[in-house]
């Protein structure tokens, strides 16, 4: 007679130490308060801005800076860049910023008072920054620019949905990634605060002023990022029927999904999809 039970191997157990197993614990503790983290083209613009951090209370003993040198070369967009720095960051605190701004105005005692105020109004916050869009036609900002032009429109701390990319406090904990199908230098702030809202988290402005010495560059790469980045979520978001080896479901944001998700409309769709496997 046959037998369908599976055969256990017994192996003999190996003569050697596993002290090279590594236990990882509930939450390790940052080797640093920030890392700064900059793509640079210009490398004189970039110290004059890492000058600023260190007069504004970001000190070398608890801060770590960070950068990658585009100024001969590219060698690194955004997209790719910020994973690299988001990989390597060991700061409790990850802030990606432009390297043509000045901590000029608040402080990091300032930033601090800011981001604890954000704790306890939101532990699940992921990233902030100081200026993005709740909505349309809802753009708020708390920024300075050269010749003493300070703007401010909003009630702060305010959740959005995208951010402005000249400066961004990333959580080290929230674990946030860039699009790996997306390249370019324009909206990955948009990107990541998509990905924090997909994983649980929030995206935030606040009320931290310091001088951008530029208003933004939307070159002609600009409308091209926004097209990949629309096809993207586009794709990501559609509607879909779910197949698990336990169940079946569907993903819709639309109010209609409960006539999408009734027996007829599953049943028409198990027959399309038996049709397209015999085309």
């Amino acid at each position: 007679m046959r037998s369908d039970s599976i055969k256990l191997m017994h192996y003999p157990p190996l003569p050697m130490e596993y002290d090279f197993l590594q236990k990882i614990e509930a939450a390790e503790s940052p080797v640093f308060s920030y890392s700064v983290c900059t793509l640079t083209t210009r490398i004189e613009e970039y110290r004059e801005m890492v000058d600023s951090f260190i007069r504004a209370g970001f000190g070398r003993e608890d801060c770590e800076f960070l950068y990658i040198d585009n100024s001969a070369q590219n060698h690194s967009d955004a997209y790719t860049g910020i994973n690299r720095f988001l990989a390597r960051a060991k700061g409790e605190y990850i802030i990606v910023c432009h390297q043509d701004i000045l901590i000029d105005k608040d402080t990091r005692n300032d930033l601090e008072n800011k981001l604890s105020e954000l704790q306890q109004l939101d532990q699940r916050w992921a990233i902030c920054g100081n200026a993005g869009a709740a909505g349309p036609n809802h753009i708020v900002y708390h920024i300075s620019y050269p010749d003493n032009v300070f703007k401010d429109k909003g009630k702060f701390p305010l959740k959005v949905t995208a951010l402005d990319e000249n400066f961004l406090v990333i959580k080290k904990s929230a674990m946030l990634a860039t699009s790996a199908d997306l390249s370019g230098f324009h909206l990955y702030a948009t990107d990541l605060c998509l990905h924090a809202e997909i994983r649980g988290f929030s995206s935030w402005v606040i009320a931290f002023n310091l001088t951008h010495k530029s208003y933004g560059n939307a070159d002609h790469t600009f409308e091209q990022s926004r097209r990949q980045l629309i096809k993207k979520y586009n794709h990501a978001f559609r509607n879909r029927w779910i197949q698990t080896p336990s169940a079946v479901f569907l993903l819709s944001g639309a109010k209609l999904r409960w006539f999408y998700a009734n027996p007829l409309a599953l049943f028409a769709v198990r027959m399309w999809n038996g049709i397209k496997k015999r085309l």
